[in-house]
């Protein structure tokens, strides 16, 4: 199979990562396909469409109602009494049903247009059911007050800006607080426009000085949205949470999918690109922890740094794009993010729009969404793989793995994940161990034998040399007179004598 068959199911050109307009801007799939900006003019354009729609309907009613009105007052002065009344009422019925259905049968256009998705109504009753952990509100309250005290300590090295700008920054969130029972998207669109209208004056303030505004702009987000944070990431009124599980659901369903099958260029052999791996599965599934877009998509942008250098280690050369997307599938994969979707509309909903639009973490995050469109709509094709195959493999009836090699463990580019390789050497470390532990009680026993064979040999030979050789014990020589025991017996001593010449 050529590298242009493989990779004919994953690689995404890069125009396509692009705006659909032209503009230059990256993309976002939950903007069909266009950039922020050219999104914003689409919904002011909709919605312009929908207030003229509006008043024509306004019109439109109250031209019926002075018909209906004409109608019943010239009837009247033609009927008795009784049949005035009630042919007015009938009529007046008549025309407050239409009124009525005429409000039901209308649609709002910009929620039809931007979101196809059907919403759930508000679950008063759930939301009231749900208690907080004490801990958690909490940790919460406490990062809540160092962000609001770091925002003022920032605010003060701006003098009189920095009082303004806090003032607002206060009284929109107090504002929000109101509109708990906004559609995501039009709690979107008050964010939205609480950083346009702060970026013009703030642009205006300090005559073009983009750098500066930038920097202030998000410690603005930063302090919005953390206080924002709890009523507006997954909000009731949208199918964020049914996202997703739904997402959760298939990436475990594609447990199966190997690093062959996506063609990622990733050797996990090398420790450094194993590690290089863990960090980004690390990242990708510590956003869900953040409270800020800018943070969120922050590690977005370490993940994907971690990738690019897995490809570059593996591969001895810079990465490609090409390269990057698969072994950025293959990491979701393996990572299997908390609300991964939520996240995604969190960042896309309330991010600043010009993170979005252009540089690194626009980049990333243009891909990432690539990669989860990828995994949605994975089939037989996109693997290179039979429709019956796949299905099988769906169903788990069958693994990729265990058709290769039933009773092997899987090889360097289709293990499951560096900890299951892991723990594949360690079962063999253990298994080479035991042989050598048997070996080497085998050899401690048969030592042993020889041991007491030795022993018993050489006391047979003893045995026989003194049989063959016995041993005699001749008596010692004894000394003079050492038998005369009496000494009275003796003759005494001689004396030395002394004559006298």
């Amino acid at each position: 199979m050529s590298q242009r068959s493989e990779r004919r199911g994953i690689h995404v050109d890069q125009s396509e990562l692009l705006c659909k307009k032209g503009c230059g801007y990256y993309g976002n799939a939950a903007w069909q396909g266009l950039c922020s900006k050219c999104w914003r003019e689409e919904y002011q354009r909709a919605r312009q469409r929908q207030i003229q729609e509006d008043w024509a309907l306004a019109e439109k009613l109250q031209r019926e109602e002075e018909a209906a009105y004409v109608s019943s007052h010239s009837s009247s002065q033609t009927q008795p009494p009784q049949s005035h009344s009630q042919h007015s009422l009938a009529t007046f019925s008549k025309f407050e049903e239409k009124k009525t259905n005429e409000k039901t049968r209308k649609v709002t256009t910009v929620k039809k247009f931007f979101s196809p998705s059907s919403r759930t109504a508000p679950k008063k009753e759930s939301h009231e059911g749900k208690t907080p952990s004490p801990s958690i509100t909490r940790q919460s309250s406490i990062e809540t007050d160092r962000v609001s005290r770091d925002f003022v300590e920032f605010l003060k090295t701006l003098q009189k800006p920095g009082r303004e700008i806090h003032k607002q920054s206060r009284g929109f969130i107090e504002s929000m607080g109101n509109k708990k029972d906004l559609s995501a998207e039009e709690l979107s669109e008050c964010v939205q426009d609480f950083y346009q209208g702060m970026s013009d004056r703030l642009l205006n303030h300090f005559k073009g000085s983009s750098e500066k505004v930038d920097r202030i702009m998000d410690q603005v987000e930063k302090y919005i949205m953390t206080r924002l944070y709890k009523s507006v990431f997954c909000p009731e009124t949208s199918d964020d949470e049914k996202k997703d599980l739904a997402t959760q659901h298939r990436i475990r369903a594609l447990h199966w999918v190997t690093i062959q099958m996506l063609c990622v260029p990733v050797d996990e052999e090398i420790p450094e690109v194993s590690d290089s791996v863990v960090k980004a599965i690390t990242d990708i599934i510590e956003m869900d922890s953040k409270r800020v877009p800018r943070d969120k998509l922050a590690c977005i942008t370490s993940c994907s740094k971690h990738i690019f250098n897995a490809i570059r280690v593996t591969k001895n050369e810079p990465a490609s794009a090409d390269d990057f997307l698969p072994t950025l599938i293959y990491i979701v994969l393996k990572a299997n993010p908390p609300r991964l979707q939520s996240n995604i509309q969190y960042i896309t909903r309330f991010c600043n729009p010009s993170r979005l639009m252009t540089g690194e973490d626009g980049y990333y995050f243009t891909n990432l969404c690539c990669a989860v469109a990828f995994i949605e709509k994975l089939d037989a094709q996109s693997l290179n793989l039979s429709p019956e195959d796949f299905e099988r493999y769906m169903s788990g009836q069958a693994s990729p793995r265990k058709q290769d090699d039933p009773a092997a463990w899987p090889q360097s580019g289709t293990r499951v994940n560096p900890a299951l390789s892991q723990i594949h050497q360690n079962l063999k470390l253990l298994s080479s161990l035991e042989k050598r532990q048997q070996q080497v009680i085998e050899g401690a026993q048969s030592l042993q034998t020889e041991l007491a064979e030795w022993q018993d040999s050489v006391a047979r030979e003893v045995q026989e040399i003194l049989e063959r050789y016995p041993l005699e014990i001749k008596p010692r020589a004894s000394a003079i007179d050492a038998e005369n025991v009496e000494n009275d017996r003796l003759p005494p001593p001689l004396q030395p004598q002394v004559f006298a010449g």
